[in-house]
């Protein structure tokens, strides 16, 4: 059975619905603006933006700042048109940016950008100018009060940096202390982590079981006394077809954080996907990848992650990466988003609980209105008795049961009224499939 408790409060609704880049992508030239909107995305992570190389004017710090021996402190060293363009779309639509400052993943045989910066002093000075003309409005610039601000991205992946890494660790403890007594109000952090797989997977490489000591080695830097850096939050990716494998890697990472002082840092997951352990290519547009995105939402709303992004949203990407939208739209995951943001403009979240297999709940509440998703994730198709309790509803509940599915885009399949202090309400629930409960009306104790 599946419980709702409408008169337990379990804490706030967390933006774990973000992406990683749009809603204007390939030159602008494909535009989700609309359905940004539509489904509440609360940031866009710029990372990989317009790949590859940021299709050199966007974003990255080599694209932005093409000089490295150019002045920090003069406007004319930087080329910030293409990426003011991008940004400002993105706020156009209620979207915070989310700016990693670095540069975009390198496969090909020849690297350019994912080398030490030649002077790591200098480097953080550009990236002091980047968040000015953001969020203080220099060289043309605007006020957009970008609050993360990230260094670089899988520092332990050859792909993203071909230095040590102890000059990671030097130019984090160079850029984040900088940067912080610049700017004193923004979050910064790092380092967007591979994950950490060899806690969950077996016969993991001696390369997959080295980003667990680098996490920790990380750590022991920044906290040590000469060597000690702000870190506002700390990011980190999975790419998995299992839901319990990210739950688990959040705890992971917030007992590993609380072990060396950083309890307090903020748990972000900032890319994840549908994708298994052999990270096979697969059409990640479907109704399997939909309830699991569903369910990912409910995990992550009650894991230690607060804040997430999906990578990825830039169509160009391909349907291994963006199972959210095509070129012409939408696709089923993007429903997903929808779906949660329902849940997420309501503001608190209320207990919930499944003991069925594969089906994944989460609950939230605001006013007078309350929600409920439920993904049925690789689970046998069932119908669900869903308990709902914590309420007064003498005067009546509207329910309205809304469907995701093959054929269904959450579409509206019917609508009751009940009576009483506890609801009993049957969902049809088929294997990989979405359902949205709606309540409305005399909920005086939502």
């Amino acid at each position: 059975m599946v419980k709702v408790d409408f008169g337990k409060t379990a804490g706030c609704m967390k933006p774990v619905h973000g992406v990683n880049n749009g809603p204007k992508t390939r030159m602008f030239v494909f535009d989700m603006s609309p359905h940004f909107k539509e489904a509440g995305i609360p940031y866009s992570r710029l990372h990989d933006t317009e790949y590859p190389y940021g299709s050199g004017h966007f974003v990255d710090i080599p694209c932005i700042f093409p000089d490295f021996n150019a002045d920090p402190e003069n406007p004319a060293s930087y080329d910030f048109a293409l990426t003011d363009e991008y940004i400002k779309a993105i706020v156009a639509v209620g979207t915070k940016p989310f700016y990693r400052l670095g540069v975009s993943i390198e496969h090909a045989p020849k690297k350019y950008h994912i080398f030490p910066p030649k002077d790591f002093d200098r480097w953080a000075k550009i990236c002091a100018g980047i968040i000015r003309h953001y969020n203080e409005g220099w060289a043309g610039g605007f006020r957009f009060g970008i609050e993360y601000w990230e260094i670089w991205n899988e520092p332990e992946n050859p792909p993203m940096w071909q230095g040590t890494k102890e000059e990671y660790f030097r130019l984090y403890v160079t850029a984040a202390n900088y940067l912080k007594r610049q700017f004193p109000g923004i979050k910064v952090g790092g380092y967007a982590g591979c994950g950490f797989y060899a806690n969950t997977r077996e016969n993991q490489s001696d390369f997959s079981k080295g980003f667990i000591t680098y996490f920790t080695d990380f750590l022991k830097h920044i906290s040590a006394p000469k060597t000690k850096a702000p870190l506002d939050f700390f990011s980190w990716h999975i790419y998995t077809d299992n839901i319990g494998e990210m739950a688990a890697h959040a705890v992971y990472v917030q007992k590993t954080l609380e072990e060396y002082g950083f309890g307090k840092v903020e748990n972000i997951l900032n890319e994840w996907n549908y994708m298994d352990a052999a990270w096979a290519a697969r059409d990640n547009g479907t109704m399997r990848s939909a309830s699991f995105v569903a369910g990912m939402f409910c995990a992550m709303q009650k894991s230690p992650v607060g804040l997430g992004t999906y990578y990825d949203a830039q169509p160009a990407m391909g349907k291994k990466f963006c199972g959210i939208f095509d070129v012409n739209g939408p696709r089923k995951p993007f429903y997903a988003f929808k779906a949660f943001n329902e849940l997420f403009r309501l503001g608190r979240e209320v207990a919930s609980a499944s003991d069925l297999d594969g089906v994944h709940v989460c609950a939230a509440s605001g006013g007078a209105q309350g929600a409920i998703l439920l993904s049925n994730y690789e689970g046998e198709s069932r119908d669900v008795e869903v308990e709902i309790s914590g309420m007064a509803a003498s005067g009546g509940v509207k329910l309205d049961y809304y469907h995701l599915d093959d054929a269904c885009d959450l579409a509206l399949k019917r609508s009751e009224v009940y009576r009483g202090d506890v609801l009993v309400p049957v969902v049809p629930l088929p294997k990989n499939t979405v359902a949205l409960l709606k309540l409305a009306g005399n909920l005086d104790r939502l």
